[in-house]
């Protein structure tokens, strides 16, 4: 038994190509393919298919690793300025911390300098007060 194809194969390429020839004259006739097709670059690649073959199948090509590099290269740009709010935060919290410590550290040096000045203050006073007192 030998394959059959069948009858409506034919009908289905013959529509086919005819919504292929509808597409072309769609394309060909858009304003920006007929103004682009009469600058010297579109006439030049319409003189030399091959030429124009190759850049379009280099554009269609090159489109997802460039469209990757750019996602990536947002993504990078996104993460650095949350890192860098993040290590802004960072930064300002542990200057924060680092100033709250030094500013305690000056105000017990600052009592403990209190209590050595008034000391002898207050004991040359009382002896002031016991030599100089009224007996």
């Amino acid at each position: 038994m030998g394959k059959e194809e069948p009858p409506s194969t034919s009908k289905e390429l013959q529509e086919l190509q005819r919504k292929l020839s509808l597409l072309m004259e769609f394309i060909q006739g858009n304003s920006k393919v007929v103004a682009f097709m009469k600058s010297p670059v579109g006439q030049y690649l319409d003189r030399h298919p091959f030429l124009a073959f190759a850049v379009l199948v280099f554009l269609a090509v090159t489109a997802v690793p460039v469209g990757f590099f750019l996602f990536l290269a947002l993504l990078a740009s996104l993460a650095a300025l949350v890192g860098v709010i993040i290590l802004e935060g960072l930064v300002i919290s542990m200057g924060g911390l680092s100033l709250f410590c030094i500013l305690c550290g000056l105000g017990f040096m600052s009592l403990a300098m209190l209590g050595t000045i008034l000391m002898p203050c207050m004991v040359v006073s009382s002896l002031i007060n016991y030599w100089f007192s009224p007996r």
